[in-house]
């Protein structure tokens, strides 16, 4: 009887091994060939799943944004408001080791997306996305009386997705295992700013 395979499970696995060969290794370093032994496959057996690099790194970066946003989601629950854009936002910024990893794929696929318009359009989809939860947020804390900022919601949201999107670089180029200190500190000032 053949082996029944689990496609999803399958390119989830091999997803995994792509972020272990880009966080050891870099961009350059992540082949199908690296990838496929890495994740204990064939070389062969990537190109039903993903034919070339690119298709994989979109689908790394698609798997990365969805994994956020589901941590996003348990975090956050019943929450609104101020506590829910802090908690949103420390989800987000590369505390720990699964977060540079996954900060380190964004980044060559920004990388990617400068002369892609394919790659551009998903990156530009995912951060409308988090724009727009930003600015519920946002307006959910200032009818709450917990910002007084006399700023536009639009602005203060791009601001702090710049400052998120920042936070993902510097992780992404510090040493191995090494996060930055004073991200979650730099953020508590940026709400403190907004609720003086």
């Amino acid at each position: 009887m053949p082996k029944i395979v689990d496609h999803h499970e399958r390119r989830l696995e091999l997803v995994d091994a792509t972020w272990r060969i880009i966080a050891r290794n870099g961009l350059e370093g992540a082949t199908l060939r690296e990838i496929a032994l890495e994740a204990g496959f064939a070389n062969g057996a990537l190109k039903p799943y993903f034919p070339t690099k690119d298709t994989l790194l979109e689908f790394a970066f698609s798997h990365v944004f969805n994994r956020t946003n589901q941590r996003i989601a348990r975090v956050l629950g019943t929450m609104t408001g101020l506590a829910a854009l802090r908690a949103f936002c420390l989800e987000v910024l590369p505390l720990d080791e699964e977060r540079i990893n996954e900060a380190r794929i964004v980044i060559p696929f920004w990388q990617k997306a400068v002369n892609d318009p394919q790659k551009a359009r998903i990156h530009q989809q995912s951060m409308a996305e988090w724009a727009t939860t930003i600015q519920r947020l946002l307006a959910e804390a200032r009818a709450a009386g917990d910002i007084r900022a006399a700023v536009d919601d639009a602005l203060l949201a791009g601001q702090l997705l710049d400052m998120l999107l920042g936070a993902q670089i510097a992780a992404a180029l510090s040493p191995a295992g090494s996060p930055i200190a004073g991200q979650a500190e730099q953020l508590e000032g940026y709400l403190a700013l907004l609720a003086a």
